[in-house]
């Protein structure tokens, strides 16, 4: 498994959220994101709806990978989520969504946007990983297993 811990920290989980919509969702993530990043929550909010109105960033098998571009940032920024109640983001599989990843990138982020996207799917590809995050206890649980390390590594 791939280590996202440079993508993702251990602030920017969310665990079981309860969302009842894109909206709520995007705005939950949006606010992940400005507390542990210092993001404005608003344009990281607002980002992530306009990305997912060229298409949606639900690839299938319950995950999506919410994506957008924002200036001002000087890297990449991720967040991760599980939800309490899975929710319809239209999906190729039309599955309802209950994992999500969210990545937030600067403006000329260009390749590395890309290859950010890439790693993060390439990992979410990994059954036992996703069956894993969604089976984890807590925050903590689900951070250790983005960041590539087993449980009993974690102490």
């Amino acid at each position: 498994m791939d280590d996202l811990s440079d993508l993702i920290r251990p602030a920017a989980t969310g665990h079981r959220l309860s969302a009842a919509s894109r909206k709520a969702l995007f705005h939950q993530l949006a606010a992940l994101a400005a507390d542990t990043y210092g993001l404005d929550a608003k344009v990281a909010e607002n980002a992530l709806a306009e990305r997912e109105k060229i298409g949606s960033t639900a690839f299938g098998a319950g995950i999506a990978i919410p994506h957008a571009r924002i200036d001002g940032l000087d890297a990449i920024h991720g967040v991760i989520a599980t939800l309490a109640k899975p929710l319809d983001l239209a999906a190729v599989d039309d599955l309802p969504v209950d994992l999500v990843v969210a990545l937030f990138s600067p403006s000329d982020a260009g390749q590395d946007h890309l290859k950010a996207l890439a790693r993060v799917s390439r990992a979410l590809r990994d059954s036992a990983l996703v069956a894993k995050l969604r089976g984890a206890a807590s925050r903590d649980a689900m951070y250790v297993l983005i960041a590539g390390q087993s449980v009993n590594d974690a102490g």
